[in-house]
């Protein structure tokens, strides 16, 4: 396994984040993700994306961190906000969102972020489980799906 920087919109990127807005689509039948994603969002030291690649080189999975401050969608000055992690279905259940999520921690930590914030939903449990057996608790809703009654929101200090 090999984790690389990349750009949002490199097209390893590109292909990958189909394939999650089309998991989306899937378990929440609509269109995927609303969020808007500016590609500089994931410049450092604003943010940053990663992909993990198989050792055959075919990229397996994906997440990144933006900056994110005070504002009026309720992130709090210092906030990193997780997004797009995505790990395809048959490298599931190895480690791989852990290893991911672990890099991103450890960029956002050195990048002076205070705390690690996601916004996920109730269809994705396996994502839930995740966060909250990596340290991720509960937080006040924040971002696009804030009035969701599916979103659930999750921070953990970094």
């Amino acid at each position: 396994m090999n984790i690389r920087r990349v750009s949002f919109d490199h097209p390893d990127a590109v292909k990958l984040n189909d394939e999650v807005q089309a998991e989306y689509h899937v378990r929440y039948g609509d269109g995927g993700d609303a969020t808007f994603l500016d590609p500089a969002d994931f410049d450092p030291p604003n943010g940053v994306y990663l992909i993990a690649y198989d050792v055959d080189g075919t990229p397996v999975a994906t997440g990144g961190w933006r900056t994110q401050d005070s504002n009026g969608e309720g992130n709090l000055d210092g906030d990193a906000e997780l997004k797009r992690m995505f790990v395809v279905e048959a490298m599931r259940g190895r480690g791989v969102a852990r290893r991911i999520l672990a890099a991103l921690e450890d960029d956002a930590r050195a990048a002076g972020r205070a705390r690690m914030v996601l916004e996920t939903g109730t269809k994705q449990p396996e994502a839930i489980a995740l966060y909250t057996s990596s340290g991720y608790e509960p937080c006040g809703k924040f971002g696009y799906y804030r009035h969701y009654e599916a979103s659930r929101c999750f921070a953990k200090a970094l």
